[in-house]
């Protein structure tokens, strides 16, 4: 019997992020050494016989069918929102009024306005809060980090972030909630170059200070969802338009005054989860592809590029798994993500990244859709 104290944990949302939150929450406990133990104690789902059916299947205690219920529940200490974008503001600020921690899937808000609302409230209450931006968590890219960070490569000079995926390349897919801006805020924009926009950021320590950019919508009519759960979906005779971007391409300007370039696109038929980050630097260079996680290919000095396989001990995460060249998957990034927060919460640290850090990578996106919307002209993204 475990003498640690547990910690609830309520959930809201059960679909493509909720299962993979889920197997997190599950999981952390068996291969970290935790000061808190997290309890799976309530997920909440607007309707109650799909929400009892997946507590049943991902390992949940109780359900709800009003989020606002969860949060007032004393047996919840931590409110995990894996919703969609248009209610992420809401949810998120009502249980940080109500005493809880806090971690909120990214992009952290559908609007500028939301996300600064969010940060007043997180400042403001005495939990803890995180935004879920997961690919920080993959043990490459925390190696990367360190290694800018070291020196490495010295002083960065250009990078170049793409993220690939081809999910909604037939025009027939059906208008699911992701296309339509009321719901998801953005597009290939909000969805995936968010990753992309905070990886850059995270891996360089700095910011992009100002961008030009292009999007457009390839596919402007799609068929009504009639049913849909996670990245699949059934389509109607009926159609409706789409009101966010398929695809997004930026240049930017680093706070170190170096060059960055974004392309974000669900349009790039063949590429399934393609999320690439290079960082060249005055002393070296670094290179990884998501596609092929557990890898970083590094260049110093201006040789050619070499493959570190990142399973070793001691390599960001990875000596909490399976020995040496065993590779980690997806849902390892959620695991060490939580792992994380959770260190946070018992230690009364600030985890990372903050919802500070959610507002400035909103911001970025916000000025990347008004330089499309003005011919590209050059941007600032606002402080």
């Amino acid at each position: 019997m475990s003498d640690k104290t547990t910690i609830g944990v309520g959930m809201v949302g059960y679909a493509f992020m909720g299962r993979v939150h889920s197997q997190a929450w599950r999981s952390v406990g068996a291969f970290f050494d935790l000061p808190l133990a997290p309890r799976m104690a309530v997920l909440a789902g607007r309707s109650k016989e799909r929400t009892e059916a997946a507590a049943a299947q991902l390992g949940w205690a109780d359900v709800e069918t009003d989020w606002r219920e969860l949060v007032r529940r004393d047996d919840v200490q931590i409110v995990d929102i894996c919703t969609p974008g248009d209610s992420h503001a809401e949810i998120a600020i009502a249980a940080l009024e109500a005493g809880k921690h806090v971690i909120c899937e990214k992009p952290l808000a559908n609007t500028v306005a939301e996300a600064e609302a969010m940060v007043r409230a997180a400042a403001a209450a005495p939990g803890k809060s995180m935004v879920a931006f997961n690919y920080r968590r993959v043990p490459a890219v925390a190696l990367a980090r360190r290694y800018v960070e070291e020196g490495r490569i010295g002083e960065v000079r250009h990078v170049r972030a793409a993220y690939l995926q081809d999910w909604i390349v037939d025009p027939e897919f059906p208008l699911v909630w992701r296309l339509q801006k009321d719901k998801a805020g953005a597009g290939a924009l909000g969805d995936i170059g968010s990753h992309i926009v905070d990886a850059a950021q995270f891996i360089t320590g700095e910011l992009v200070m100002g961008v030009s950019a292009l999007t457009e919508t390839f596919i402007k009519e799609r068929p009504l969802a009639s049913d849909s759960a996670g990245l699949e979906a059934t389509g109607s005779a009926t159609k409706g338009p789409v009101t966010v971007d398929d695809a997004a391409l930026f240049i930017g300007r680093l706070s170190g005054g170096g060059l960055a370039s974004f392309e974000a696109t669900r349009f790039a038929n063949g590429r399934k989860n393609a999320m690439r980050m290079e960082i060249f630097g005055s002393r070296g260079s670094l290179a990884f592809d998501f596609e092929a996680m557990n890898e970083l290919w590094v260049s110093s000095g201006g040789g050619g590029f070499e493959r570190i396989l990142v399973t070793e001990p001691d390599h960001p995460y990875a000596g909490a798994w399976w020995p040496p060249g065993h590779g980690l998957g997806y849902e390892h990034t959620f695991t060490h993500e939580v792992r994380d927060f959770l260190e946070a919460v018992a230690t009364g640290a600030d985890p990372t990244p903050s919802f500070a850090d959610g507002l400035r990578v909103q911001r970025v996106l916000a000025a990347v859709e008004q330089s499309a919307a003005e011919g590209s002209r050059y941007t600032n993204v606002e402080d």
